[in-house]
């Protein structure tokens, strides 16, 4: 234990940079502004946020889903060489391994804040659970996942590679079961026709798999940045940068068959959402952010580039992470802009309800990313997060 402590103090240290610390400065900042907003939640409650009784999920939830999607991309990626064997990999396993418990845990913070009560939910979920609910099996196999990875990270540290490949299966399994339940969640909604239906925990899986990717190009891009990158590591690199490409490719085929089939004979509740992105309040964030950050710029200058070039790759990388975090508010907000109930009091001119994020919201929002970072940060400094060698 000593010796770990000491391994800690010294990799701290030797870690310690001015371009760290200021990394940690603005993620000190952003975890500040969180906080004030949460003082003004527990102060003004549920009335803080933009969200009403006809839009009752709004940017918190779509952030909480960013995260734990982050993180199961992470634990996706990271299981190809520990767990699958694809040698290659084993150079992002301890760091994409950080990232996604950094994640996970963001992920938890955020949700917190939208749920009343969330230490009585810890409680029930144990004495009372309900097994046919999808938000009770989120819960749990999301907490059996967080479990695993620690397990596996801890496994990682102490060099015991046999040990860290069944965490890593255990996190692969939980982490496939958890998301795609979380897909669940929205599809097992049969009111909300834009949900509804197999397609999302599928697709949740698929969108998981790519923001791994861009995170763990970001990540090295951001280690590496001020030294040589190794060339094996590099190699890894733009293999991923090409993975990452073809995930991209398979994105955008889901993407435009769930609008031909949302739009194909004006379903009701799918054919407002859809016409809510391509030509109603949220078009900006459907055209400007999701389609476009998000896949087809990616998308094409990876392709241009053959995926041989590691800058326009990360380049690629930053532009689809911001577009999947409007990608999920999104998927949240317009799913619930086609009111359940016909009111004039709340429904405008086209038919539908509106919601804004209020400044409450975006403050947890940018509280969520700054500790997301700060623990990665921390993590980093701490421990040594580069690969080590088999024995």
């Amino acid at each position: 234990m000593s010796t770990l402590i000491g391994s800690a103090i010294q990799n701290a240290k030797s870690s310690f940079s001015p371009r760290g610390a200021a990394w940690a400065l603005w993620a000190g900042v952003l975890v500040i502004i969180g906080l004030a907003a949460l003082v003004n939640y527990l102060i003004n409650g549920h009335d803080a946020y933009g969200t009403s009784r006809q839009v009752p999920w709004g940017i918190l939830i779509s952030t909480y889903v960013f995260f734990v999607v982050s993180s199961t991309g992470l634990c996706l990626v990271s299981s190809l060489g520990h767990v699958f064997g694809f040698k290659q990999f084993e150079v992002i396993g301890k760091r994409a391994i950080v990232m996604a418990i950094a994640t996970i845990l963001a992920g938890f913070a955020v949700i917190a804040t939208e749920i009343g009560y969330p230490f009585r939910m810890l409680i029930y979920n144990f004495i009372s659970p309900n097994f046919t609910a999808a938000i009770w099996w989120m819960g749990t196999l999301y907490g059996l996942y967080l479990l695993f990875i620690l397990l596996e990270f801890g496994f990682m540290m102490k060099v015991n590679h046999k040990y860290a490949g069944y965490a890593g299966l255990a996190a692969f399994v939980a982490g496939i079961a958890a998301h795609s339940n979380l897909g669940a969640v929205f599809g097992l909604l049969d009111a909300r026709k834009w949900w509804s239906g197999p397609f999302l925990p599928i697709y949740f899986i698929l969108s998981a798999a790519v923001t791994g990717c861009a995170i763990v190009l970001l990540l090295f891009a951001v280690r590496y940045m001020k030294e040589k990158m190794p060339d094996n590591v590099r190699d890894t690199m733009l293999t991923i940068s090409k993975l990452f490409c073809f995930l991209l490719g398979v994105l955008i085929f889901f993407g435009i068959w769930k609008l031909f089939s949302s739009l194909y004979a004006g379903a009701p509740g799918k054919y407002e959402a859809m016409m809510a992105l391509i030509n109603g309040p949220l078009w900006i964030s459907y055209w400007g952010f999701e389609v476009f950050l998000g896949m087809v710029l990616p998308f094409v200058l990876i392709l241009a580039t053959k995926g041989k070039h590691l800058g326009v790759a990360v380049f690629a990388a930053a532009s689809s992470m911001i577009g999947i975090f409007f990608m999920r508010y999104n998927l949240v907000v317009a799913g619930q802009l086609k009111p359940m109930r016909y009111d004039p009091e709340v429904v405008n001119a086209s038919g539908l309800v509106s919601y804004a994020p209020s400044m409450t919201e975006i403050g947890i929002v940018l509280g969520g990313i700054g500790l997301c970072l700060l623990m990665y940060i921390a993590a980093n400094m701490i421990f040594n997060l580069d690969a080590d060698k088999h024995h």
